[in-house]
């Protein structure tokens, strides 16, 4: 394994998005398909995370490489039959899990979940109620774009249960949008997040990028001062990486060779109106309400995913539907699921043995501010983190991350390099199975 600071110097702090493990590009079909009922039998089902998605949006920005069908045409067609497929692996998942499975929170995401009428979206709300009762108590997160929302839509939203509402922006200088390849008005930002404050959702989050090619430091700082005018609870700086297939990456275009500076100065900038970093990404106000009294532990804890490309996690399986990019691709994975009648099966995937178990512990850990806890990683796994994994004391070594009685805490540096040293700690096997991954 190369020295992470060697890593660090040759290919700079931005090597792909590193967010847990393993990553999706490492799923394949699983032969023979696996039954829910077996996945779940001996998992803890206490504290769910419960994440719907929703695949359709207006248009796919140059940068997006979600899973997503768009174009009013393609899209709005689908809409019917898809709500009508979620309602039936919500039928099986439930079935699947048994009545001791209780959920802890809610994340709604996509694509655009607000690309839904209203009445698509209530009965979308319908569905997840009907998966426990109770859930409107429960912390529900939504994810929205300026152009999809309305005083009325929003409105719903917050009847409705959701308590953090995410509005993706990515920049307020228009020029910044176009070589984004996303057709945004300031003046359509501005309408949207003046009807997201009056809702007043208990966390209001906005989603910025930096790094398009053009942008400069005062380009960045305008965005960053016009996102404080609104004191959101959060605020996501996500760089811009171009994938292939997208938008930019089908034209040839890159990021600047300026995000480093970016990164820094817009960190700096939030640190000193008071913010909180809690990930290389996510920084929080002061008035920020906390994290909910639900017992939820992302380490530890499963998810379950209702929709083609969501995913759902158990300790020794991770799945989901096929993933593409490809406008045809996305769309012939969409409406199989669609017409897939029997949903109590993962077919796509990947196993995770004990070293995959503890690699995925250690990387949702230490690519936040809070850390490792080693007291907490030894009730699990029954041995200790850096005696599991000795490269942690390189980082250490290199300032990017301390050592305490009862943790390993990230630096700031440490959180700079994090989409270095996620990849860094990935295994040999989903190393090769990314590098073999054919996207289409």
């Amino acid at each position: 394994m190369m020295d992470i600071r060697e890593k660090v110097r040759t290919g700079g702090l931005f090597q792909g998005y590193a967010y847990g493990y393993p990553h999706k590009m490492a799923y394949r079909r699983l032969t023979p398909p696996v039954p829910l009922r077996d996945a779940w039998a001996d998992e803890p089902k206490e504290a769910l995370f419960l994440y719907a998605h929703v695949p359709f949006c207006s248009v796919r920005c140059g940068f997006c490489n979600l899973f997503t069908v768009t174009g009013e045409g393609a899209a709005k067609n689908r809409v019917i039959g898809y709500l009508d497929a979620l309602a039936q692996q919500t039928e099986a998942v439930h079935a699947a899990l048994g009545s001791g499975a209780k959920v802890a929170r809610i994340a709604i995401g996509g694509g655009t979940p607000t690309f839904l009428t209203t009445g698509e979206l209530e009965r979308l709300f319908k569905l997840l109620r009907s998966f426990q009762s109770g859930v409107s108590d429960l912390p529900i997160a939504i994810e929205m774009s300026p152009d999809s929302v309305d005083a009325d839509k929003l409105a719903f939203l917050r009847e409705n249960g959701v308590t953090r509402a995410s509005l993706g922006v990515q920049s307020f200088v228009e020029k910044d949008t176009r070589a984004l390849g996303r057709p945004q008005k300031a003046a359509a930002v501005e309408t949207a997040l003046a009807a997201m404050d009056a809702a007043r959702f208990p966390v209001r989050n906005i989603d910025l990028i930096y790094g398009m090619e053009g942008q400069t430091w005062e380009d960045w700082l305008a965005s960053l001062r016009a996102t404080l005018r609104h004191a959101p609870e959060e605020i996501f700086l996500y760089p811009l990486y171009v994938r292939p297939l997208t938008g930019l990456g089908r034209k040839d275009k890159r990021a600047t060779d300026a995000r480093e500076e970016l990164y820094r100065r817009g960190r700096d900038f939030l640190l000193s109106r008071g913010y909180t970093q809690i990930s290389m990404r996510l920084f929080r106000s002061a008035k920020h309400p906390g994290e909910c009294d639900v017992h939820y532990c992302c380490q530890e804890d499963g998810m379950v995913g209702l929709g083609a490309g969501a995913r759902s996690y158990t300790r020794a399986l991770h799945y989901s539907t096929e993933w593409a990019v490809g406008r045809n691709s996305v769309q012939e994975i969409l409406d199989y699921y669609s017409a897939t009648k029997d949903h109590s099966f993962a077919t796509y995937g990947a196993t995770l043995d004990l070293d995959d178990q503890r690699r995925r512990y250690v990387i949702k850990s230490i690519l936040r501010a809070s850390g490792i806890d080693l007291a907490a990683y030894r009730a699990v796994f029954e041995s200790d983190a850096l005696e599991d994994f000795p490269q942690l004391n390189l980082l250490i070594e290199h300032g990017a991350a301390m050592l305490t009685p009862t943790h390993l805490l990230p630096t700031l540096l440490g959180l700079e390099w994090s989409d270095v040293i996620g990849p860094w700690l990935y295994s040999e096997h989903v190393q090769e199975a990314i590098a073999a991954f054919e996207l289409r």
